[in-house]
């Protein structure tokens, strides 16, 4: 059985030493839905505030450059690449994140985080118009590179 890597034998949280790991490409995607009632979506471009879509997929990049500052056992990485892709559909914002680096460890919680700031960046942008709005079904799509291999979400597990 596989063990939690941020503990030590006595159960002390722990930052891994990757030292004596490889520098590989690394990549991973991440995913996160903001439900809008549909109301509220048709008023997303007169938001006077700015285009609350732009300003989320620049939130999520930023975030996704601090994330050992946000995650306290995180590694902090040169990031080679981070992009999110943000988009209206018929019941919310859907929201795609990757991000990219050649290191010693992967890059799933940078996108995550960049998934995760970007959807709360949306419900900043429009919690003025509905405090309902909900933030849903963040998580992993896939990651590629390191030790444990290649992950890809199936399709339909949510």
């Amino acid at each position: 059985m596989k063990k939690l890597s941020h503990f030590d034998a006595a159960g002390s949280p722990r930052m891994v030493d990757v030292s004596g790991k490889a520098e590989t490409r690394r990549t991973a995607r991440a995913h996160a839905f903001v439900r809008i009632r549909p109301a509220v979506l048709r008023k997303l471009p007169e938001n006077p505030k700015g285009n609350p879509l732009e300003i989320a997929r620049i939130a999520g990049i930023g975030a996704a450059k601090k994330t050992a500052e946000l995650i306290p056992l995180c590694h902090p990485l040169m990031l080679s690449h981070a992009d999110v892709e943000v988009r209206m559909e018929a019941r919310g914002v859907r929201i795609l994140a990757s991000a990219a680096t050649t290191a010693q460890t992967g890059v799933e919680m940078e996108a995550l985080t960049a998934a995760a700031v970007a959807a709360l960046t949306v419900y900043d942008m429009t919690k003025a118009l509905d405090k309902s709005i909900e933030i849903q079904d963040v998580y992993l799509l896939e990651k590629t590179g390191g030790k444990s291999g290649d992950f890809r979400r199936a399709k339909g597990k949510a």
